[in-house]
């Protein structure tokens, strides 16, 4: 897979995941049930996330 930066914004049940190239050209968007995100990460290649979690309440 191409070098790439994700996104991931943590959520309770539900994460999204935003990738971008090198050229800041998106690369997907998906959302991602709770218990689906550790193999999804685990089939990528290492890359650099960014965290985003909003606490409400």
């Amino acid at each position: 897979m191409k070098s790439m930066r994700i996104g991931l914004d943590l959520a309770k049940n539900v994460f999204e995941v935003f990738a971008v190239d090198h050229q800041e050209q998106p690369l997907f968007r998906k959302t991602l049930k709770r218990n689906k995100v550790l193999a999804f990460f685990a089939q990528l290649e290492p890359c650099v996330v960014g965290i985003l979690g909003t606490r409400y309440g």
